[in-house]
């Protein structure tokens, strides 16, 4: 198999502009310094210009490398799916993206270097509000500004953008399923309203406070026809196979708590008024779902959609309706609920709508039935309102029980009707699945342009009728003009809108809202694995090939969200045959924020720009006077605390960037941005020392200085074993940074031990020894992931050196065509003896020689001591006091008597 696969570029910084994006180097002026790739002649000192001049000539020169061997992957290299979350296109990408990528990419060229086919992909989550609203700003189209902004980014290795047909086809496609599982309906609901956005929120994108996650409006309430996902009828499938998550650290507890305990079921009921039928179905949450049969009542919330709009529950009696604070004031109608379960379908011959806030349930769930059988409060709410019930539980004596009067259920124990009734409700399709009593379906129409079209057309004769598959996409028609106000802006295209019903051939009206961005970012992680075909979203063995993502890496604020959502994408997808994995990512790698310095003032909370503030004294004050509170904070316009990545690259370059992103902090926390800390200066300083190491080397090595290993005396000869021993435990510990806990800032601070234990060889050891050389390019080989610009000259500078003693100096190819270094195999050799460092109250007095497997034995390595020549020598005529065997260093100490 031979897959294309592009990676992202080196420069996930959006600096497309800069010089540094150009596709071949300028020409030299006179006096320009150059490097060496480019004349044969090294340069002593790695300084901001030959930074620049490397950077420059290294990054077209691995992109097309990188597209090669792409091609010419070798397909019996085990897969590595490696996967940063979706940018959008809302504006420039910001410092936050420029981490995910950086961490994503560095892995990715670790484990290619690993010999594994490597997939790391990268798109634009093009649709949504964030894209729109910028559009609307400037003017322009939103078509015309997603186009502007991926060439601004110059992100050329994009494998598809969701904006596109040929991506939200495939997203339409998927919703025709659904829709055919019976997974997508719509129905009139009380909806959370964005009165700045203008559409539709779901639950989740409206903050505690009731504000707007995206424009920060208080949110309304508003009664609208919507189209929903019942995600719910997965909701235990999805809670289940968290246990088969175990690299999910942390947002585990979120996932499941997002979910909440799948003890119920929703059961549907058809709802009468007079012993009318209404065409409404009352999907209606119980607890208890084996006692369905005994309920007595349903119960809603005042916000149900029943009882807004036209509903005909409100046309019922005079009775009106009462305050939602009555406990029990119920309104008293003559709607029923027929219970829709089996040809003998059970009447709820009394139903009652109440208005009564139930602390314990009513928090999220707007419909319940009341089983007096199962509650104490079911039971006295029945009996204030004089309701009949049947009674469904038998108590045996040895104290289970059993169903009574409830069909062909009768006479089972609880747990067999659960699952029984359970079972039958799904077969039937009207209700069953478990799912908790907080958890809602998936509210995913938005009043918007700029997203996905629904494929559905409405029919006076037919209802709501999907788009046939071969008629999509149904594509965004074009608008003069947006203005984010009002109703869905699909409306006006009345040419558009106009269409003819796919099944009666009767005249029909196509669906004007858009799906929420959500939708086209729950299933791009198959599309990746196959994004040219035209024939169906993903070829399955391509699918099947790549998935699960082995990594996957994003923020934390899609841990809930964007995660349960393409979870339930990838168990329906199995479902339906189309892949065969039921979870999507592996491991999943959430990191924190990058926040940058904020001030504000003291007394109002009004955020200040930098050049706002004097900074004279030691406290900073505002210009205008008051007083100044300096924090961190997660970076906005709005706060003036924003970083342009572009302006940092400048400043630093990109693999300084990489490295303080990769240095300052571990990936799951935040990262206080402050070019003052150590972190900023101590890779600038690290990667002068890297430069000057091969310096070092290609000086020891001029012309005529051969190089002779036999010429280091007894002391030199020690120098080397400690250069090896530093050299293989660098590479194990760095390894095991890279596969397990990905701690990149101590895989650096390795790193730099291990420049310290080179820096200070001596000049012989640099000259005439094989394990300087050997370690100076396993150094330079495990910096490029992190680093590739500088490690690719580094690596063509060692190359060049004359009468190379390693192995891994005389390879061919670019430093990231190589193998990652391996531990060398005696290092891994368990040893027989110890040699342990013997101290007299605390002064080193020698080393005595012991077996390994009592080395920790206290009293026999004291015996041992005390019969060895030193022991006998220093010891034997001495009081001793005690002896401190150190549980970590070969290392015994023993306190005499002067």
């Amino acid at each position: 198999m031979q897959v294309s696969v592009r990676r992202l570029s080196l420069y996930p910084l959006g600096v497309a502009r800069s010089a540094l994006l150009s596709p071949s180097p300028r020409l030299l002026s006179p006096g320009t310094r150059t490097l060496f790739s480019e004349t044969g002649v090294w340069e002593k000192e790695y300084r901001p210009e030959t930074r620049r001049r490397v950077e420059e000539w290294w990054h077209p020169r691995i992109m097309a490398q990188w597209r090669k061997d792409a091609l010419e992957e070798d397909s019996k290299g085990k897969k590595f799916y490696v996967l940063s979350m979706f940018p959008y296109p809302s504006g420039r990408l910001h410092m936050g993206h420029v981490r995910v990528y950086t961490i994503s990419d560095t892995i990715g060229h670790f484990q290619r270097m690993r010999g594994h086919q490597v997939l790391n992909p990268m798109g634009w989550d093009a649709f949504g509000l964030p894209a729109e609203n910028a559009a609307i700003e400037r003017g322009l189209d939103p078509e015309e500004w997603t186009k502007r902004e991926e060439e601004l980014l110059g992100l050329v290795t994009s494998r598809f953008t969701t904006c596109l047909p040929d991506y939200y086809r495939w997203t339409q496609y998927l919703f025709v399923k659904l829709f055919q599982a019976g997974l997508a309906y719509q129905k009139e609901a009380v909806v959370n309203w964005d009165p700045v956005d203008q559409t539709v929120l779901a639950d989740e994108q409206v903050d505690e406070n009731g504000r707007s996650w995206r424009s920060g409006a208080l949110v309304e309430q508003k009664l609208l026809t919507q189209w929903f996902i019942k995600t719910t009828n997965y909701a235990k499938p999805l809670l289940d196979a968290l246990a088969d998550l175990p690299e999910w650290y942390g947002v585990k507890a979120m996932q499941a708590n997002w979910i909440g305990d799948c003890t119920g079921c929703y059961f549907d009921f058809k709802l009468k008024v007079n012993g009318e039928e209404t065409g409404e179905t009352l999907s209606a949450y119980s607890s208890s779902p084996e006692t369905v049969f005994g309920a007595a009542y349903l119960a809603i919330l005042p916000s149900h959609r029943l009882l807004h709009g036209s509903s005909s529950v409100l046309e019922v009696g005079p009775g009106g309706i009462v305050s939602e604070s009555s406990h029990h004031n119920m309104l008293n109608t003559l709607a029923t609920g027929v219970f829709c379960f089996s040809l003998k379908r059970l009447v709820m011959s009394r139903s009652v709508f109440m208005f009564f806030i139930r602390s314990h349930m009513f928090i999220v769930c707007l419909c319940l039935t009341g089983i007096p059988d199962c509650s104490e409060e079911d039971l006295s709410v029945a009996r204030a309102l004089n309701l009949r019930w049947t009674t469904v539980l038998k108590s045996d004596e040895d104290g289970t029980q059993t169903l009574v009067n409830s069909d062909e259920f009768s006479g089972l124990t609880r747990q067999q009707a659960f699952d029984s009734i359970t079972q039958k409700s799904r077969d039937q399709r009207v209700g069953g699945h478990l799912t908790s009593s907080k958890l809602r379906d998936w509210l995913i129409s938005r009043q918007r342009y700029w997203g996905t079209p629904i494929p559905v057309v409405h029919c006076g004769s037919c209802g709501p009728v999907a788009v046939p598959e071969d008629e999509l996409p149904v594509t965004l028609p074009k608008l003069p003009s947006l203005t984010g106000k009002g109703t869905s802006p699909l409306e006006d295209a009345h040419d558009w809108v106009s269409c003819t019903c796919p099944r009666c051939k009767g005249p029909a009206r196509r669906e004007t809202d858009t799906m929420d961005t959500f939708v086209d970012s729950a299933w791009y992680y198959f599309r990746y694995t196959d994004p040219q075909n035209t024939v169906r979203p993903f070829e399955r063995h391509l699918a099947d090939h790549w998935l699960p993502v082995d990594v996957y890496i994003g923020g934390k604020e899609h841990a809930v969200m964007h995660l349960y959502y393409a979870r339930f994408l990838c168990h329906f997808c199995k479902d339906q045959g189309l892949v065969a994995h039921r979870e999507p990512f592996r491991k999943l790698l959430v990191q924190g924020l990058i926040k940058g310095q904020t001030f504000k003032l003291a007394d109002s909370g009004q955020y200040l720009k930098r050049e706002d503030i004097d900074f004279t004294d030691k406290e900073p004050v505002a210009r205008r006077g008051g007083r100044v509170e300096v924090t961190f904070e997660k970076m906005s316009k709005s706060k003036h605390n924003g970083l342009d990545p572009q302006d940092v690259v400048q400043q630093y370059g990109v693999d300084t960037v990489r490295l303080y992103i990769l240095y300052a902090a571990p990936p799951e926390q935040d990262i206080l941005w402050n070019v003052k800390t150590d972190a900023l200066p101590g890779v600038l300083r690290w990667q002068s020392r890297l430069w000057q190491l091969v310096t070092k080397l290609r000086a020891a090595r001029q012309p005529g200085d051969i190089p002779n290993p036999s010429l280091l005396k007894k002391k030199e000869l020690a120098e080397t074993k400690k250069i090896w021993d530093n050299k293989n435990y660098a590479v194990q510990e760095v390894t095991s940074h890279f596969t397990g806990d990905f701690l990149f800032n101590a895989a650096i601070s390795r790193l730099m031990g291990l420049t310290n234990t080179l820096s200070s060889a001596t000049a012989a050891v640099v000259q005439h020894s094989v394990e300087f050389e050997e370690a100076l390019a396993v150094l330079v080989l495990m910096t490029a992931p992190m680093a590739p610009h500088l490690a690719s000259e580094m690596w063509a500078g060692l190359c060049q050196v004359k009468n190379p003693l390693s192995l891994p100096l005389q390879q061919r190819g670019d430093v990231l065509q190589q193998s990652w270094p391996a531990v060398d195999p005696k290092y891994l050799d368990v040893p027989e003896f110890v040699e342990l460092s013997v101290m007299i109250n605390n002064k080193a007095c020698g080393s005595v020689t012991v077996p390994l497997q009592v080395s920790k034995d206290s009293e026999r390595v004291q015996q041992l001591i005390l019969e060895s020549p030193l022991g006998q020598k220093l010891l034997s005529a001495r009081s001793i006091k005690r002896a401190i065997l150190s549980p970590r260093t070969a290392l015994i100490n023993f306190l005499v008597e002067e």
